[in-house]
């Protein structure tokens, strides 16, 4: 500031993505809706209905590939729209995979495993394009390390019902935010959509107005 006045403040404008296209995001995730909100991509949520089992010695990468085309395709298939963007979201120790636990016994095994130690979350995403008939499909992985967890911290998490519906039982955008002591990749790929890439995938594919 040379001549002692403070520099003129520029009004912040929201990001937004227009484009021709109509998008559609084939998850019911409310965290992977907030990430495209975030980016100010316009879209519509038509959660997709699948199975989700893994395939008998399918790896990680390949697992969360398939199952967010599958998703993808299933409602490009029954429903308008342009461009449908399909997700599924892993966490890995070990070589094992991960899923959302299916009770609270489940929850704590897995907030055990991870203590202490470091992990992969995988996450796969599918742009399908319906008017092209591009598909394409990619894998971000993310390692994660948790601090040491107690019981009593495990437990009180649990007894919040977050763990319940995520994959590893843990959110790392909410009330588990503690447990994380260092992260290397990608955040939003964590919280579920590796933004970056996802973004330039959908740039490739839409007409901007």
């Amino acid at each position: 500031m040379p001549d002692g006045k403070p520099p003129a403040v520029i009004p912040r404008q929201k990001n937004s993505m227009k484009m021709k296209t109509s998008i559609i995001l084939a998850s019911a995730s409310p965290r992977r809706a907030e990430l495209l909100d975030l980016a100010g991509i316009k879209f519509r949520v038509v959660p997709a209905d699948i199975c989700e089992d893994p395939l008998t010695g399918e790896c990680a990468a390949d697992h969360v590939m398939r199952l967010s085309r599958e998703k993808a395709q299933a409602v490009a298939a029954q429903c308008e729209g342009s461009l449908f963007i399909g997700a599924d979201t892993v966490v890995v120790l070990d070589g094992a995979i991960m899923g959302k636990p299916v009770d609270e016994q489940q929850a704590y095994h897995m907030l055990s495993s991870l203590s202490g130690r470091t992990h992969e979350v995988i996450t796969g995403f599918t742009l399908v394009n319906k008017e092209s008939g591009y598909c394409h499909s990619q894998s971000v992985r993310t390692e994660v390390t948790f601090r040491s967890l107690n019981e009593e911290e495990i437990y009180q998490y649990i007894a919040s019902g977050c763990p319940m519906d995520k994959a590893g039982a843990y959110a790392i955008q909410g009330g588990a935010v503690h447990f994380v002591s260092t992260i290397c990749g990608s955040y939003s790929n964590v919280v579920g959509l590796p933004m970056a890439e996802l973004y330039q995938a959908l740039c490739s594919q839409c007409e901007y107005n």
